[in-house]
């Protein structure tokens, strides 16, 4: 975080402040944001505008309140934070509130037909700091905000009389904790559907990368950084290393699809090649792409590996044996593999696979760019797979 100079500004309010010291168990309730539109900062009509140099004479002699400096933001979560600051004990005793400016930092390459996100003004009775603000309506995971600070006193009149803006604080909101994936993964399990036998993963691509592998990479295909495809918080999207593979086979066919978004070769591999008691398996995210298919992404990290360890933190777990999307189990001492048939599954591989342990072959289908995930955003809106934390 650093302080930049200048002060915060917005147009909309709010009130009742998430309340907390930091030291023990801590009272709070979620700031809110009040509907209607506010004037603009600096008009005489508005609350906010009400400064200590105010024209009313009995105001203008009262000593002016402490502005906050030193600001600090701590506890980070995807959809909540802790702020605090230093002030001077000077008229410390006179504040009531304070006026907490929240405002979702500018991207320079956003949209510039697109409606700008409303600032968000919050009004938080003057409690112990440090003080908790939450509310998953204006915060977002993975999102760089910034944040100024009022101290203000409310007068019998029921207006405010407020100290200079502190310096404007950047900070960044975190990823979806194991929490709010559980929260997923419970939603998703509802639309999984009856499970299906498979017996390869298989992954899809340009003629070209197969030959690019066997020049270039000793013959084996290496873990990259995962896309930020699917949900806004994921805690994969642009840190976890690994490969992807498809595992959905057809319905009456019981076979792999022989159309694919993402090229016309396709690698086929052993299931128990991947998957298998030596594996671990988490859940990585669920979400859509305005459509009606809903994509459950998985991955699989042999035991011990880096990807595994970097799983165990921050992924739900599943048992290889009994989830609702994926299955590994041994029946009269063969390995039996199903997949959900309701759902695409997109499964990460976090170690090398060497091509020798499988085959290339081109497809005789159809290549549907239309359905490549590379990237792609979730849909916001969708109540089948989202949470209320943020997109």
């Amino acid at each position: 975080m650093r302080g930049l100079a200048g002060a915060g500004g917005g147009a909309a309010a709010g009130h009742c402040g998430a309340l907390g010291d930091g030291k023990g168990p801590q009272r709070s309730c979620h700031l809110q944001r009040e509907p209607r539109q506010l004037p603009e900062l600096g008009s005489q009509t508005s609350p906010w505008a009400r400064g200590n140099k105010s024209q009313d004479s009995g105001i203008a002699e009262m000593e002016e309140l402490p502005v906050p400096h030193n600001i600090k933001i701590s506890n980070i979560t995807c959809d909540s934070f802790k702020i605090s600051w230093d002030m001077d004990s000077k008229s410390k005793d006179r504040i009531t509130h304070y006026f907490i400016d929240l405002n979702k930092k500018e991207n320079k390459n956003s949209n510039k037909f697109k409606h700008k996100d409303v600032p968000t003004k919050l009004v938080a009775k003057a409690v112990p700091l440090p003080m908790t603000v939450r509310g998953h309506w204006f915060l977002s995971p993975r999102t760089e905000y910034t944040v100024a600070v009022q101290t203000a006193s409310k007068q019998v009149d029921g207006d405010y009389v407020v100290s200079e803006w502190s310096e404007i604080i950047e900070f960044c909101t975190a990823d979806y904790s194991k929490v709010h994936l559980t929260q997923l993964l419970e939603k998703a399990e509802v639309i999984a559907g009856r499970m299906l036998k498979l017996s390869v993963f298989y992954r899809n691509q340009h003629k070209e990368y197969f030959d690019y592998i066997r020049e270039h990479h000793g013959n084996a295909m290496q873990p990259s950084v995962k896309d930020n495809s699917g949900s806004h918080g994921s805690p994969i999207s642009g840190k976890l290393e690994g490969i992807f593979f498809s595992c959905n086979t057809e319905f009456n066919t019981g076979k792999p699809p022989q159309d694919s978004p993402y090229g016309r070769y396709r690698y086929e591999i052993a299931a128990e090649k991947l998957f298998n008691p030596n594996t671990n398996l988490y859940f990585g995210d669920f979400y859509c792409m305005y459509t009606a298919y809903h994509y459950v992404i998985l991955v699989i990290a042999p035991v011990g590996s880096p990807g595994d360890e970097f799983c165990k933190q921050r992924l739900p777990q599943l048992n290889i044996k009994d989830n609702k999307f994926l299955t590994c189990d041994e029946e009269d001492g063969v390995m039996v593999y199903h997949h959900a048939q309701d759902v695409i599954l997109e499964v990460i591989y976090t170690d090398p696979v060497d091509l020798s342990l499988g085959t290339v072959a081109e497809i005789t289908g159809h290549q549907l760019m239309s359905l490549s995930t590379a990237n792609a955003k979730k849909d916001p809106s969708c109540k089948t797979c989202n949470i209320s934390v943020g997109r």
